[in-house]
């Protein structure tokens, strides 16, 4: 029989809660590695279809060798988010045979047009036959395959598909027909509705994306639209222009052509559409491993990205004179304000006590709600530590800043990677605060920002489902960030915790004591040093820090920008990081000095408000930097920046957070106290 002690209970209840979690975890992974079985017996039993493997980059060819053309997917240029399979539109899905290209080039060239004088007529055309089609026509290649996505692929809405182009290394090809259709009203309404709104295609020979327009419309109303004597053209000539270097691919273009266009105005009117096809290889001096510096020179894209050098030095030296500013005079009242306190006796210390040393005996009184408190600090540090380790791997190259969603795919694995960091620091803080419910602070660290995220993903995704969009994300890869948050995530934050409750110190060292009845804190303070000015000055002064790296950032994750420019994206996110701190010590010392000592949650707001900064920055950008529209983009676009900016949010406030309490423990181990 064993004696009833509260302390032996409290240990039993933390190694049951301790061995429940452990229980759980497991459960999840016996659970998790049973699904993926049953998923690896139901593939091979040939549900579902075998999809494609890609054209490793950098295949060195040999001459004539086959070159594969993969689509990706059709949307609007100004809303990128809102893209389509390419086969959503009626193009061709089979190569046509040789006769059917014979007798095309008999209506596309004139008599004799490839033949040599002399010839006969059919010498005639049969080297003008082999002059447009280059190699001889094998259509065996089929359109609308699938093929195999990484990860990173399916986050930024890939859908990668075969298609029927025959192109061979070398072999340039004057003309050649792809297929001869016939569209009804069906598929017109569909082109017209898409050329109307500035529809883009999407292929990639390798990993080199290529895009040109559906087609083009004139004589309309910028406002009204349509109006009598306006056109609408379909484009369906593309021409192919791939450079090699050493036997690689190293650049590749596709252009359409105005000459070849069709008028596909009167769409209750079926018409005939002939698709076809060029190829044009030549000699480029760009070595393989630069092939996508070109990209920043495409004309497709907006040329109005290049950075504006002398406006981020001029942002930069305005931050650090401003940080300069404060923090001379911070040392200069704080020096001040130590000489006054050293010099004082201990009579005349209890009539001369004010400012911040009167509250000395509460400054350290821990903040209400201090399980979310603390989970709200320990996924800042995680999220501030998996940014600046993404950050370091793509400024070295380890992580493919030019692959399609790499950074998305990194982030992804580098968060889950990191909870064991985000509930060690939590935990740790909440047993220094005296908390018992460890438990409960591990979960609130692991769900704190996954939960938000995961309600806002459901969101986008059902509205995605619904329009059919490709940024839908499939089940395989849902389940897969499942897996990874079950196998990965979870269990490591479980491990972080349990290592703070072992490991690591719980005493907070406070250098003075707190009283057992709080002081009452003074209500009449001028406006000025309110607690919402104090908001919007530490929100709008770390954003003046950024504004203009921001714009370039928005410009890539929101349209169709490559960016490049990690090393520039750092120092921005160390300046920020900086001037938070700083400012949010300068607001805590002024809070102090009015003897308020509800510090902890203040200062924590205060250092991330430039996220909501970046949220209302994000509307500025929405209405009048982008063309951006509809129900599908607008889901997506503020969906996601609530989630960025909230990151933004816990990132900036851990920061803040503890170089203010550095700060605090600092000035009150400086000065007696009773």
């Amino acid at each position: 029989f064993t004696p009833f002690t509260p302390q032996r209970n409290q240990i039993s209840i933390d190694n049951w809660r301790g061995t429940s979690i452990t229980m759980v975890a497991t459960n999840r992974l016996l659970s998790t590695l049973l699904l993926l079985t049953s998923a690896t017996n139901v593939a091979e039993g040939g549900l579902f279809k075998k999809k494609h493997r890609r054209t490793k980059a950098g295949t060195k060819y040999q001459e004539h060798d086959a070159v594969h053309v993969v689509v990706n997917k059709v949307g609007p240029f100004n809303n990128p988010t809102e893209t389509y399979r390419y086969y959503s539109l009626p193009f061709c899905h089979t190569h046509a045979g040789e006769e059917e290209h014979r007798e095309a080039l008999e209506e596309e060239l004139p008599p004799g047009a490839g033949g040599m004088p002399g010839m006969g007529d059919d010498d005639a055309s049969e080297k003008g036959f082999e002059f447009s089609s280059g190699r001889r026509i094998k259509a065996d290649r089929v359109g609308a395959e699938k093929h195999k996505h990484r990860i990173g692929e399916h986050l930024a809405g890939d859908r990668r598909e075969t298609s029927p182009y025959e192109l061979s290394f070398n072999d340039d090809v004057e003309w050649r027909l792809l297929c001869k259709t016939t569209l009804g009203s069906v598929e017109l309404n569909k082109l017209k509705e898409a050329i109307h709104n500035n529809y883009f295609f999407e292929m990639f020979i390798e990993d080199l994306p290529m895009w040109g327009y559906v087609g083009d419309f004139e004589d309309e109303d910028a406002i009204l639209g349509e109006m009598d004597g306006s056109h609408t053209y379909l484009f369906p000539h593309l021409h192919f222009k791939v450079g090699t270097h050493k036997s690689q691919i190293v650049s590749v273009t596709v252009t359409t052509e105005r000459d070849r266009r069709v008028d596909i105005t009167n769409v209750h009117k079926p018409t005939t559409v002939t698709f076809s096809y060029s190829v044009e290889w030549f000699k480029d001096d760009l070595p393989w491993k630069l092939r996508m510096t070109r990209y920043a020179d495409s004309r497709f894209l907006p040329g109005s990205f290049e950075i504006h050098w002398l406006s981020i030095i001029n942002s930069f030296v305005l931050v650090l004179l401003l940080t300069a500013f404060l923090t001379i005079i911070l040392m200069r009242v704080l020096k001040n304000d130590f000489s006054r306190y050293m010099e004082l006796d201990d009579e005349s210390l209890e009539e001369e006590e004010s400012g911040w040393k009167l509250i000395h005996g509460d400054v350290f009184r821990f903040p209400e709600y201090p399980v979310l408190f603390c989970a709200s600090v320990g996924t800042g540090v995680q999220l501030v530590v998996a940014t600046f380790v993404l950050l370091g791997l793509a400024l070295t190259n380890l992580i493919s800043t030019t692959r399609r969603g790499s950074i998305l795919a990194g982030m992804v694995i580098l968060y889950c990677l990191t909870c064991s960091i985000g509930s060690y620091i939590s935990t740790r803080l909440y047993f220094q605060m005296g908390g018992k419910a460890w438990v409960r602070s591990v979960l609130f660290t692991s769900g704190l920002f996954p939960v938000p995220t995961a309600i806002v993903f459901m969101w986008v995704n059902t509205i995605a489902l619904v329009h059919g969009s490709t940024s839908a994300l499939p089940f395989s890869t849902i389940f897969t960030i499942a897996a990874l948050y079950s196998l990965i995530a979870f269990p490591l934050s479980v491990m972080g915790g349990i290592a703070a409750k072992n490991y690591a110190s719980h005493d907070f060292n406070a250098p003075t004591r707190t009283t057992k009845v709080a002081r009452e804190i003074p209500t009449e303070v001028p406006w000025y040093r309110g607690r919402f000015f104090q908001m919007i000055v530490s929100g709008f002064l770390p954003f003046s820090a950024i504004y203009i790296e921001l714009h370039y950032i928005f410009a890539s994750m929101w349209g169709h920008q490559i960016y490049t420019l990690f090393g520039i994206l750092l120092f921005a996110f160390i300046l920020l990081i900086i001037v938070t701190s700083f400012i949010s010590v300068a607001l805590l010392y002024f809070q102090l000095a009015r003897e308020d000592h509800r510090w902890w949650w203040s200062t924590f707001i205060n250092a991330g408000m430039t996220g909501l900064f970046i949220y209302g920055y994000s509307f500025f950008y929405y209405f009048h930097r982008s063309g951006m529209s509809g129900m599908l983009q607008s889901s997506f676009y503020f969906g996601y920046m609530s989630i960025i900016s909230y990151a933004f949010f816990l990132m900036l406030g851990s920061a803040g957070f503890h170089l203010c309490l550095l700060f605090t423990k600092h000035i009150y181990s400086r000065v007696k106290c009773d």
